[in-house]
């Protein structure tokens, strides 16, 4: 439970500095503290005595004493010889701590963590997401956005996957389809076997990693620094109805995306025209499709030359009569390319 503040405050959660008891103790009387009042301290929120408040991130709420000592007394146990000595220590000082006030009930199930807890830096993600693997016995569900995936972050991964699938843990990824591109994700595909199933679509909802229908981890912020750690049953179910959706319209990665039905556009500047005709900017419809705002206008540039249009009124118009403004639609084959209309 190390981390950059436990640099400047060397302790553990069962003896605070000074200023960490302070403040802690005013977080659990009060309910809540600001953020900056733990600005001095940022040991409590490496050792995750303090989180945000997913209501208000600039406000931190303390985590229930029954629960930080649950948590610590978890990881003592599979240490016993090691920490036998520190177990009282900790036992008497959240005694204490939950004495000062009734504003932070506990968990109805300390062991499992609340229902929705928000994560704060990268580090605490790692942590949490290391730990929902470990448990993990059935079936994982994800989502990735964007584009190629960076062969650093499929190496990340990596060992994780393959832990899940020592144990016959069942792993479905869904991709967005320019992620094809990327060799890096063929070479993982190839290294997991059949333990891993990938699908893509043109677009995918933003990043989504479900263990065992029980937890989920979204992000909470657009930096991604911060997450959401969802144990709510509705929520998860949600997000498991969400994925099973997506996953019945997606494309197998191994099958070839389907045809257009127009002659000189390709299946992206399809997706590109669907979203151009909703009335989105170019970057909206690069970030959506997980490419580069420059690949973007060039594709839209192609597709003005296929349909011969001179501007980007007219690309709409003629979009809308070869009907590539909804991307579900059958397109109609426009004049001059082998339509009756055109002998």
């Amino acid at each position: 439970m190390a981390g950059r503040g436990t640099d400047e405050h060397p302790h553990g959660a069962d003896r605070l500095c000074d200023s960490g008891d302070r403040v802690y103790s005013r977080a659990v009387r009060r309910g809540r503290v600001p953020r900056r009042d733990a600005e001095p301290v940022p040991c409590l929120l490496d050792l995750a005595l303090l989180h945000p408040d997913p209501d208000d991130m600039d406000w931190l709420v303390p985590t229930a004493p029954q629960e930080v000592m649950t948590r610590l007394l978890r990881g003592m146990y599979e240490e016993v010889d090691a920490s036998r000595r520190r177990v009282g220590s900790v036992v008497a000082a959240f005694e204490w701590y939950a004495g000062l006030g009734h504003r932070v009930p506990a968990s109805p199930s300390a062991a499992e963590g609340p229902a929705i807890r928000v994560l704060d830096g990268l580090a605490r993600i790692q942590a949490a997401m290391d730990e929902a693997t470990q448990a993990c016995t059935t079936e994982v569900l994800t989502v990735q956005p964007g584009g190629i995936r960076r062969e650093a972050e499929l190496s990340e991964g990596l060992h994780r996957a393959t832990a899940l699938r020592g144990r016959g843990v069942r792993m479905r990824d869904l991709y967005t389809h320019v992620a094809r591109h990327g060799q890096g994700l063929h070479t993982y595909l190839e290294l997991m076997g059949d333990a891993v199933e990938a699908r893509t679509l043109d677009e995918v909802v933003e990043r989504l990693i479900l263990f065992d229908r029980t937890v989920a981890f979204i992000p909470a912020n657009a930096e991604r620094t911060m997450a959401l750690e969802l144990r709510h049953p509705a929520l998860v179910l949600y997000l498991g109805t969400v994925f099973e959706r997506l996953w019945r319209l997606a494309i197998p990665l191994t099958a070839p995306l389907p045809d257009t039905g127009i002659e000189g556009i390709s299946h992206r500047e399809r997706s590109i025209a669907a979203l151009l005709a909703e009335g989105h900017q170019d970057a909206v419809i690069a970030e959506r499709l997980g490419i580069s705002v420059r690949t973007c206008r060039a594709h839209i540039a192609r597709l003005s030359e296929t349909l011969g249009a001179a501007s980007r009124t007219q690309l709409g118009v003629r979009i809308a009569q070869v009907g590539l403004d909804d991307a579900r639609r059958t397109v109609v084959t426009p004049p001059g390319r082998g339509s009756p209309s055109a002998r």
